[in-house]
């Protein structure tokens, strides 16, 4: 199979004008530009890249679509989502499932290939492998006051393990057991996550409201209102003074590769932990102004050598789950950052961070086709900064 287009994107390297990609038993074996070496099917106008990599969703959340309006702050926000979780979902279990079949779809119809999905409950999995989406799952855990943490990630373990042994996914998925944040998993419950090795990356949301940050220094604010209201708070607990990023690995989740969600309120120096400890921080800009955390200091991310990647949260904090969506506001929050390092985070950093380096990410002999084809205007000369400019939905497709 060899797919000629106007433009391919490796990745990694410059635009090719006039290439084409050949694939031959499910891998990419050449790629080249003028004339084919054979057949070709001829996509015309189209940027021909790499399948994108959505590092942070959670796709269960997806009923709650239209529901939670833009918030002030993070706490405001946190309040409208318990509100809704305790009503229950409109329509039970068949209509949660219903709004993450029709979520996982638009992933895959806006050329997203590879996910980093978050779940409490683990009814994503199935959903995942019937949409031919690929990636981490990882079952998150929250307990505050946990009584017996050593034997909720026994139990989560078991659960994971069971829907790992069912038929295999193409691309293949992989679990990891997670803590959600510091101000909702105790001590010991981190600790009882980090004493299970798993090869799956871990994951955290970290530094995300400046109320975490003040609670982890003081131990008070809306979030010890909110444990408190919410009858988990624990009297063993007490506030260690410490910035985020050292908090987690004071307790040793802080691992290389362990992925550090939002970081809009992360301090120079937590951000240069990250890096010494290789890290990465998934960015989701549109959420963060969403449930009022604030701006993500892309800028910094970047000039600070971190490891970047790219998700969308959930339909709960954004309009859609088009990572095209996302790589605009990316564009309009940093314009000092390149296109094509923009386009890097949503492909191959984010294959990389989700540990399938080997097979995704770039276009280069060796890996999976796992293509997707966007209309670009025939007189269009800067494809990478199109790209990053916003893409309608009808302008993507699955190719290979």
């Amino acid at each position: 199979m060899i797919h000629r287009a106007r433009w391919v994107l490796p990745i990694g390297r410059p635009p090719v004008d006039g290439g084409w990609v050949e694939s031959t038993d499910g891998r990419i074996t050449r790629l080249g530009t003028g004339t084919p070496p054979g057949p070709a099917e001829d996509l015309g106008d189209v940027a021909l890249l790499p399948g994108l990599v959505n590092a942070h969703t959670h796709l269960e959340l997806s009923w709650m679509a239209g529901l939670v309006p833009p918030a002030a702050s993070m706490s405001d926000w946190i309040k409208a989502i318990v509100r809704l979780r305790r009503a229950g979902v409109p329509g039970g279990q068949e209509a949660e499932r219903a709004a993450a079949r029709e979520a996982a779809a638009t992933l895959r119809a806006t050329g997203t290939v590879l996910v980093g999905d978050v779940t409490n409950t683990l009814i994503t999995p199935e959903i995942l492998r019937e949409f031919g989406l690929g990636g981490v799952v990882f079952y998150e855990l929250l307990g505050f006051n946990a009584v017996d943490p050593a034997g909720m990630v026994r139990d989560a373990w078991s659960r994971v393990s069971a829907l790992d042994s069912n038929s295999p996914a193409e691309p293949p998925l992989e679990f990891s057991v997670v803590a959600h944040a510091p101000y909702s998993v105790s001590p010991a419950l981190f600790r009882a996550i980090v004493s299970r090795s798993s090869p799956a990356p871990r994951a955290i949301h970290l530094g995300e409201s400046v109320e975490e940050v003040e609670f982890l220094r003081t131990g008070g604010g809306p979030i010890r209102t909110a444990l408190e209201g919410l009858g988990v708070w624990s009297g063993e607990w007490s506030a260690p003074g410490v910035d985020p990023v050292r908090y987690v690995a004071d307790l040793g989740y802080l691992v290389a590769g362990t992925l550090v969600v939002h970081g809009v309120h992360l301090t120079d120096d937590g951000i240069d932990h990250l890096r010494r400890a290789g890290a990465v921080l998934v960015t989701c800009p549109r959420s963060n102004l969403w449930v009022g955390s604030g701006t993500p200091r892309l800028g910094h991310f970047y000039g600070a050598r971190l490891n970047v990647a790219v998700g969308t949260d959930s339909l709960a904090s954004v309009a859609t789950l088009n990572l095209f969506d996302e790589l605009a506001e990316m564009r309009r929050l940093a314009p000092e950052i390149t296109a094509a390092t923009l386009l890097d985070s949503a492909t191959r950093a984010g294959a990389a961070a989700l540990g399938f380096a080997r097979d995704f990410g770039t276009i280069e002999p060796g890996k999976r086709p796992g293509l997707v084809a966007v209309d670009v205007p025939a007189a269009e000369r800067d494809v990478e900064e199109y790209l990053v400019g916003g893409i309608r939905p009808d302008a993507i497709r699955r190719v290979a």
